[in-house]
């Protein structure tokens, strides 16, 4: 098969020979490689984390959450869910209590989050159930179910009796020498079982208990601290709240779960578009080399240039081997990157436990990014506009050199042949 004059010259020029400019082009090549594949690696567990992420939030919470202005709680709730439960979208409301506590196991004192949820755990506004690991679900009377992290540190596992501290025991203890006011003991509570979501902050510092004894831990047998609401749609409950504000008195407001989280989601975009930036320059280092690579070829070929345009090459077929050049660097670097980021992506954790076992380099920490493994997400099309990008900046790097080298005089690079 003929290829065109170009492109035959441009693959002679990338025949690796013993000298520096093989060199140069090998490190091309390979910085090419590594920023494509640094790039799809980084954006793909990027964008996997975040998916995660958005699923562990909505998963374990309600889309919207109605509550008092002021912070209050909330009393004759009654109607106010009837009120929600006809809006359109929305798809069941439950009232929630959710709030700090001290937990005591055996002679450990640990700080901890009880939150409310239905007895029998089927209810669509918060469908905790199937995180249910260990024990079974049971919330009636004494019972609570506690996250898998918050029971291993602890030691406490179904069957095992915990001592919940509310915010009624801490008013109590203000009041200790007022005569008057009533005492709350603190709720005695047997463990049923574990539940694990995937989320390490979830899993360690919250533990769930029935709307009716989170009102005795609290205090407040007849209020709550709000509404959940689930919608259809979790990425349109932006317009379900706006339509709640509109309907709701004054002294409530609607908020979404990407309202709680909008500081976290944030800082995690900022750190996408960081990372990509800092490993574009790496494809600009590799271009950069390229560059140089083909300005000395230039040099080194000038009177093989003048030859060819004293035989009749036109400064468009000049132009061209440099630019074929540069594109055939940036194809062979574009796939072979991606091979090799699809090829890190398919073994990321396991390269991440022999990292931990062999060098005791913890890369993906629980504790730290609250996710058991590390995340990705492979999205075709970012794959197809990293691998194009490259590409085209290596074409770029090399039309300097192929504009020089098409300017190139024939009577002058021919003058002493």
């Amino acid at each position: 098969m003929e290829l065109p004059v170009e492109l035959f010259l441009a693959l002679r020029y990338l025949r690796l020979r013993r000298t520096f400019v093989s060199v140069i082009t090998v490190l091309s090549f390979l910085g090419v490689t590594l920023g494509v594949g640094a790039l799809i690696v980084v954006l793909s567990v990027m964008a996997g984390f975040q998916q995660r992420l958005t699923e562990k939030i909505i998963g374990f919470n309600a889309h919207i959450t109605v509550a008092m202005t002021d912070g209050k709680v909330l009393y004759d709730y009654d109607k106010l869910l009837a009120l929600i439960r006809q809006q359109p979208d929305v798809m069941a409301a439950s009232p929630i209590i959710r709030g700090p506590v001290l937990v005591q196991h055996q002679n450990d004192m640990t700080p901890a989050f009880i939150k409310s949820v239905p007895v029998d755990g089927d209810d669509p506004v918060l469908p905790i159930k199937k995180y249910l690991i260990m024990g079974e679900w049971e919330l009636r009377d004494d019972s609570v179910i506690v996250g898998k992290e918050w029971s291993k540190r602890n030691g406490a596992f179904p069957g095992d009796k915990i001592t919940v501290f509310g915010a009624a025991q801490v008013m109590d203890f203000l009041h200790r020498n007022d005569k008057n006011h009533s005492v709350n003991l603190p709720q005695d509570l047997i463990i049923r079982g574990v539940f694990q979501t995937g989320q390490f902050d979830y899993d360690l510092n919250y533990v769930l208990v029935s709307t009716e004894t989170a009102q005795r831990i609290w205090g407040m047998p007849d209020a709550v601290h709000g509404i959940a609401v689930r919608v259809k749609d979790p990425d349109e409950a932006d317009a379900v709240k706006n339509q709640l504000n509109k309907v709701l008195p004054d002294s409530l407001h609607a908020r979404t779960w990407m309202d709680d989280n909008r500081d976290l989601f944030n800082a995690v975009g900022i750190e996408r578009v960081v990372m990509a930036c800092i490993l574009c320059l790496i494809l600009m280092v590799a271009a950069f080399g390229l560059c140089s690579t083909l300005i000395t070829v230039t040099v080194q070929k000038s009177r093989e240039i003048g030859l060819m345009k004293a035989l009749g090459a036109n400064d468009l077929q000049v132009c061209g081997v440099f630019l074929f050049h540069g594109a055939v660097v940036g194809v062979v670097g574009a796939v072979s990157g991606t091979f090799l980021g699809l090829l890190i992506l398919h073994y990321l954790n396991v390269i991440r436990d022999f990292l931990l076992y062999a060098f005791h380099i913890q890369v993906f920490a629980s504790s730290v990014y609250g996710l058991p493994e590390i995340p990705a997400v492979v999205n075709p099309e970012n794959i197809v506009i990293i691998a194009v990008s490259a590409v085209v900046i290596c074409v770029l790097a090399a039309l300097i050199p192929a504009i020089s080298a098409a300017t190139l005089a024939p009577a002058r690079a021919l003058r002493y042949e």
